[in-house]
C-alpha cells in the first residue's frame, strides 16, 4: 500500500525495507527479457531503465488479451466488442487515477510525457487565437494569456522534453524563458531569485534524468504561488520509484504533471497528463478531430468536456490497458518498498564508485537525495568508450547527454555514462557493472 504522503521536500522509505534476494529472484522471473544473453552468451545486466524499463509478463499479457478478445474502437459503435473496449480503456483511466490519487476526470492519455508537456505549452499558444477563450472565466483567461513581458521558468537540469516546448512557446508568443540554475553538486539554486512578478508558468522536473536528484519542490512551488504562476511537474523519472500522490493532493500547489508508460514498466506509446479540472476546462485543445468534439457543423465545432477534449482520434487502448497493469504491478509491490530498494541500489553504486578515484560521479553524494540513477565520467575517456567496454561485458548503460545538453554544459562535461535502476535490478548487477568498469583504466591507460 502507498502512504499518500507528499513528495515535495524529499522522500523517505521510513520503516519500509527493500526486497530480499529470494523476492528479487521471483520478481525478476516476471520479466521475460531479463533471461536473455547478449554479446556471445554473456548474461544481460540491464542498467538503462531510466531510458526505458523492461515489462513484466502481466503487462504483455494485458495487451495480448485486449487484442485477442476485446479489440475494437472505443467510444464508437454499439456492439459488444466496442462496449468491452470502452470499458477496458476507461478502466485503465480509473487505475491511473488511483495510482496518482487523483480524479479520473483529470487524467488525459497521451503518447508519452513529451506530448503531455507539449499539450500544455500549445494550450497557451492556442489561447491567443480569436475566440479560443470564449466563455472561459476571465481570471483563467488572464492566466493563460502569454505575451511580451511575461515569463516562463524552467530549470537548468531539464530533459529536452521540458525545455524545448517552452522555448518554442516563448518564441511564438514573445514571452521570455528564464531558468533556475544548478549548483556544482547537482541541486537547484534558489528559485526565488528567478521567479518574479512576470512569471506565468514554472515547469520543473521532479527527478533529474541525469543526476537522479530528487528536487525539493517546496520552495519552487512557494515562489510560483507567491506570484500566481502555474506549476507543472515532469514526473517521468519519479513515478517508477516513488509514491507521488502528494503532488496531486488538493493543497500541493501543483497544477499538472506528466508521466510516461515506458519508464513505468508499461508499454511504449502511452503517457499521462494529470491536470486540475479547472485548468483542463480552460485550456484550449492541442489536437482536434474525432472523439474530442461535442457538436460539429460545417461552420464550426464545440469540444467535449475534459478529459475527452484532449484525446482526439482513436486512442491507444491496448497500451492504456498495459499501463494499468504496470501501475497495478508497482502498487502491489508497494511503492515504499520500491523506493527502499532503489535507495539501497543507489547507495551500493555510490559506495562502489567512491572506491574508484578515477571515476567522477555527477550530482548529489547523499543517496537520500537521489532516485534511480547515477551518472559519472572518467576524465580522459569519452563516455561512449566507457559504454562500449561495459557493453562488451553484457552491461547495458546509457551514454551521451541523455537529452539534457544544457545540464552537461553547466557541469562542464561533454557527456556522461549513466547507470539507472528499476525494481528488478540486483546488487549483484551493480557488482558486475563495477567489475566491468575496472577494465577502463587498463584499456585506456587511466591512472587507477
Amino acid at each position: 500500500m502507498t502512504t499518500g504522503r507528499p513528495i515535495l521536500h524529499g522522500a523517505s522509505s521510513g520503516s519500509a525495507t527493500g526486497f530480499s534476494g529470494a523476492e528479487l529472484a521471483a520478481l525478476r522471473a516476471d520479466f521475460p527479457l531479463l533471461s536473455r544473453t547478449v554479446r556471445d552468451g554473456r548474461p544481460l545486466v540491464y542498467l538503462d531503465s531510466g531510458a526505458t524499463a523492461q515489462k513484466p509478463g502481466v503487462v504483455l499479457d494485458a495487451e495480448r488479451e485486449f487484442y485477442e478478445r476485446h479489440n475494437a474502437a472505443v467510444h464508437r459503435g454499439a456492439h459488444q466488442l466496442a462496449e468491452e473496449a470502452t470499458e477496458a480503456f476507461e478502466g485503465a483511466r480509473t487505475t491511473v487515477a488511483r495510482f496518482l490519487g487523483a480524479d479520473e476526470g483529470e487524467i488525459v492519455f497521451t503518447r508519452n510525457g513529451t506530448e503531455g508537456l507539449n499539450l500544455l505549452a500549445y494550450g497557451f499558444s492556442n489561447a491567443a487565437a480569436p475566440g479560443a477563450l470564449d466563455g472561459v472565466d476571465p481570471e483563467w483567461a488572464d492566466r493563460l494569456g502569454l505575451g511580451p513581458g511575461d515569463e516562463v521558468v524552467v530549470t537548468e537540469m531539464e530533459h529536452h522534453a521540458n525545455l524545448v516546448p517552452w522555448q518554442e512557446l516563448c518564441r511564438r508568443t514573445g514571452a521570455t524563458l528564464r531558468w533556475i540554475g544548478v549548483t556544482d553538486d547537482g541541486y537547484l539554486e534558489d528559485p526565488a531569485t528567478v521567479v518574479g512578478e512576470r512569471t506565468k508558468v514554472v515547469s520543473v522536473t521532479h527527478v533529474s534524468n541525469v543526476l537522479g536528484t530528487l528536487n525539493d519542490l517546496t520552495p519552487v512551488i512557494a515562489a510560483a504561488r507567491g506570484v500566481g504562476a502555474l506549476v507543472f511537474v515532469d514526473a517521468c523519472q519519479s513515478a517508477p520509484h516513488l509514491d507521488i500522490t502528494g503532488l496531486t493532493a488538493p493543497d500541493s500547489g501543483v497544477d499538472a504533471l506528466v508521466l510516461t508508460g515506458h519508464k513505468t514498466l508499461g508499454p511504449s506509446g502511452i503517457g499521462v497528463l494529470w491536470a486540475r479540472r479547472a485548468l483542463l476546462e480552460a485550456l484550449p485543445p492541442f489536437l482536434t478531430g474525432g472523439s474530442m468534439i461535442e457538436i460539429v457543423r460545417m461552420e464550426g465545432s464545440t469540444w467535449a468536456p475534459p478529459p475527452q477534449k484532449f484525446e482526439a482520434g482513436v486512442p491507444m487502448t491496448a497500451q492504456a490497458v498495459g499501463l494499468a497493469a504496470a501501475l497495478d504491478y508497482l502498487t502491489d509491490l508497494g511503492l515504499d518498498r520500491v523506493h527502499a530498494h532503489d535507495q539501497s541500489l543507489v547507495r551500493h553504486t555510490l559506495d562502489a564508485l567512491a572506491q574508484r578515484p578515477w571515476v567522477r560521479v555527477l550530482g548529489p553524494t547523499d543517496p537520500a537525495d537521489r532516485v534511480g540513477a547515477v551518472a559519472f565520467v572518467v576524465d580522459g575517456v569519452h563516455p561512449h568508450d566507457v559504454g562500449q567496454v561495459l557493453d562488451d561485458a553484457g552491461v547495458a548503460v546509457r551514454t551521451g547527454h541523455h537529452c539534457a545538453w544544457p545540464l552537461h554544459r553547466r557541469l562542464r562535461v561533454p557527456a556522461s555514462t549513466r547507470a539507472s535502476f528499476s525494481v528488478y535490478t540486483t546488487p549483484e548487477e551493480i557488482d558486475a557493472f563495477t567489475a566491468a568498469l575496472d577494465r577502463v583504466p587498463e584499456i585506456f591507460g587511466v591512472a587507477s
